[in-house]
């Protein structure tokens, strides 16, 4: 499994950041510029990635106030789970970390572990935006 994290500090409380999180209707907002056809529910989320696949995610583990899991609904062209975890960060703050775990065999790793670090990166970092 290639493992791909990123992290960000916000300043409001775990609660707010995991409600947001946990309806993945908000996580649009999170989204670069090459995803479109989004369509999404509280639960699940379809959208295509330009130039590469058309992807269908659904939550599938919520563990309130610390972590949400989505896997892919339908065949994605590699097992993938994406991951948000959510912590206090002692200030009355947020550290969120974003993991993406993918089965990525040699050739997939060398073409999609930048864009995947990409994707991770820009989450975390609209999520700050868009929570300030």
């Amino acid at each position: 499994m290639t493992i791909i994290e990123s992290a960000v500090e916000i300043n409001k409380p775990v609660n707010e950041v995991y409600a947001f999180l946990s309806n993945m209707n908000n996580h649009q907002q999170l989204m670069p510029e090459n995803i479109y056809n989004w369509s999404s529910t509280e639960d699940d989320a379809q959208f295509t990635i330009q130039n590469m696949a058309k992807l269908a995610i659904k939550i599938s583990n919520r563990v309130e106030n610390k972590e949400l899991t989505a896997i892919p609904t339908e065949k994605a062209p590699f097992d993938v789970e994406l991951k948000w975890t959510v912590e206090d960060n002692g200030n009355g703050g947020t550290k969120a970390r974003h993991i993406i775990a993918a089965d990525l065999n040699m050739m997939m790793k060398m073409l999609a572990s930048g864009p995947l670090q990409k994707l991770a990166d820009h989450q975390t970092q609209k999520l700050k935006e868009v929570l300030g």
